[in-house]
């Protein structure tokens, strides 16, 4: 009888009867997938950001508490100049991924700078305006239209202003590795996200300036 227990507890005792808790036969997974899935639910929470914004102002823009308003303060040609500056660099930026689906590193990075040079235009003529607005008293604390405008004008160049470092770090890489599938995935996000930044300001431009010139 005790022959027999001592059977029945020998193979317990046998490493190949521990139980393993984890998969051995890993997936595959497509390269770069969950990156541009990821960066689209990031662009869909900056919507909700830049939608708010847009509201806030459609609630405040009227109320100038006494002070100056839209055709005071606003210089039509001068953002239409700005405008045109951050069209255009989305334009270069297309020429940019052009040249880096026909795998032209030294394009590439000269078409990034050349982009770069039309982001700094922008934020430029940008804060231009601000310190002119500011400069005569119309500055955020004034009324609600001046707060909901600042905080969204200024939200907007906050994004070009990361959207500048992000480019040049991105030439950078270009230059160190070449265009190597990581790096041109990288340049497929930062085009989603510069020609993101084109179409909130087109928005900017017709709800904030055209609308509040009329």
């Amino acid at each position: 009888m005790t022959a027999t227990v001592t059977e029945l507890k020998t193979p317990l005792s046998q490493p190949q009867l521990q139980a393993a808790f984890y998969d051995l036969d890993e997936h595959d997974h497509p390269e770069g997938g969950s990156t541009m899935l990821g960066f689209w639910m990031y662009l869909m929470s900056d919507c909700l950001i830049f939608a708010m914004l847009f509201a806030a102002y459609g609630v405040l823009g009227g109320n100038l508490a006494a002070g100056p308003g839209p055709k005071d303060l606003f210089d039509l040609k001068l953002v239409g100049v700005n405008t045109a500056m951050l069209l255009f660099s989305s334009i270069t930026y297309g020429f940019a991924m052009l040249a880096m689906e026909k795998n032209q590193k030294g394009a590439t990075q000269a078409w990034l700078l050349v982009t770069a040079v039309f982001g700094a235009a922008f934020l430029s003529i940008e804060l231009y305006e601000f310190h002119h607005m500011i400069g005569e008293g119309a500055g955020p604390w004034r009324s609600g239209f001046l707060t909901a405008f600042f905080s969204l004008v200024g939200t907007h160049g906050l994004h070009v202003t990361f959207g500048l470092i992000w480019l040049f770090t991105l030439v950078v890489q270009v230059g160190k590795k070449g265009l190597v599938p990581a790096n041109k995935r990288r340049l497929m996000c930062l085009s989603l996200f510069w020609h993101f930044l084109d179409v909130i300001w087109i928005g900017v431009f017709t709800f904030v300036y055209l609308m509040g010139m009329l």
